[in-house]
């Protein structure tokens, strides 16, 4: 979940003008809105899975603690969550001889990993900013680290201080993490702030997908670049994994999402449908009208799209062939409906308040049916007859 950050940086630009000027169709009301925190920016950084699981957490956290004030909830340090991440992907990466990948990207696991072995901080005790700047950009941190890999990778020989100049790299750009730190008069640790103040725990999420290529109700080991950490996900049938989405938001349980929106389809204007127009029909075999990332046809949202029926095999041949990659983490908060009653899923996003609906989306049940990658959910927004068929108690 990385690759949209240069598609994330085009999007930025275009005239905030012109897109209060164009007129959007499509008029929502919401069916059920779960309580979040303030849509943030993740700015020129590869790590929406760490915002998207984190403001996840931070919605866990008001659900366990009975909080309706976004106030009173500690905004989590997402790069608290990156150091961590940063450090144990290049163990993983050095370990497998650089055959792995290594490079901002990373999945909703990773956070979850993160804060079992190392805690989590507040925002306010680690920003992450110690690079002279503003806001986040990890573009030059990036690249130094993956060169630095490389020489070692190269060398084909480690020292015995490789991993402490690794760790003193990432340390001078985000800071060094603190092992005792004060929150609103009171000392503790990492460990101590998750399991006192947050009070989420880590092994009550379950990571779920949908593909055919491995056997459903088992778990797998899902192919994407960003999986490093090689974790796997438990594998249902399209239909079980719609129904958890939904079980969850009607049972008080929000949603980690990851998904591909690099799409025409996929609108800043905080919109995506899956338009019926976008495919044809060869040979008998239902294809996307585009097979590379360069495309000729954009979707205003100015009139309502047909869109196109979503089948298992239709989102597996998408997924074979490419056509769906692992993109961009995102957090699901709620469930709405347009005009004509179609079913859009509400989707808080990590790119600030100026794009889409005040930071939002609306992803119509067609595009989310099609093109996630994954979910990420408490066990107990999962309907018990999938959790027996998954053996989670």
């Amino acid at each position: 979940m990385k690759r949209f950050v240069l598609f994330l940086t085009l999007l930025l630009s275009v005239s905030l003008f012109a897109q209060q000027e164009s007129k959007v169709w499509y008029k929502f009301t919401d069916d059920i809105r779960l309580p979040a925190t303030p849509v943030r920016n993740q700015w020129w950084t590869g790590t929406c899975w760490a915002w998207s699981t984190l403001s996840f957490i931070e919605s866990e956290m008001m659900r366990i603690n009975h909080i309706t004030d976004t106030a009173q909830v500690p905004e989590l340090s997402v790069m608290y969550v990156v150091n961590k991440c940063y450090k144990e992907k290049a163990r993983n990466y050095v370990l497998w001889h650089g055959k792995v990948n290594f490079d901002e990207g990373g999945e909703a696991h990773d956070v979850l990993c993160a804060l079992k072995k190392y805690g989590i901080v507040p925002y306010s005790v680690y920003t992450g900013l110690n690079y002279g700047s503003k806001i986040f950009n990890h573009k030059e941190l990036n690249e130094i680290l993956k060169k630095y890999l490389k020489v070692l990778i190269d060398e084909d020989r480690l020292t015995t201080a490789w991993e402490r100049g690794f760790d003193q790299v990432v340390d001078a750009y985000l800071g060094k993490t603190p092992q005792t730190f004060t929150y609103k008069g009171k000392t503790y640790t990492p460990q101590q702030f998750l399991k006192q103040v947050v009070k989420v725990n880590p092994d009550d999420y379950v990571p779920i997908t949908s593909f055919t290529h491995h056997p459903f109700y088992k778990k797998f080991i899902l192919e994407m670049p960003d999986n490093w950490a090689h974790k796997a996900f438990y594998n249902v049938p399209l239909d079980d994994m719609m129904r958890i989405i939904d079980y969850s938001l009607e049972h008080g349980y929000t949603v980690a999402w990851g998904a591909d929106v690099s799409e025409p389809y996929f609108s800043i204007k905080g919109i995506a449908v899956v338009p019926k127009s976008a495919f044809d029909t060869i040979n008998g075999v239902i294809t996307p009208k585009w097979t590379s990332r360069r495309y000729s046809k954009k979707y205003t949202y100015d009139k309502f799209y047909e869109q196109m029926p979503i089948t298992q095999d239709l989102r597996q041949r998408a997924f074979e062939h490419y056509t769906t990659t692992d993109d961009h983490g995102m957090h699901i908060i709620g469930r709405a409906h347009d005009q004509k009653g179609e079913i859009f899923y509400i989707v808080k996003n990590s790119w600030g308040t100026n794009v889409g609906y005040d930071g939002y989306w609306y992803f119509s049940k067609n595009y989310v049916e099609y093109k996630t990658m994954s979910i990420l959910v408490n066990k107990n927004g999962i309907p018990k007859d999938i959790r027996k068929k998954l053996g989670i108690k």
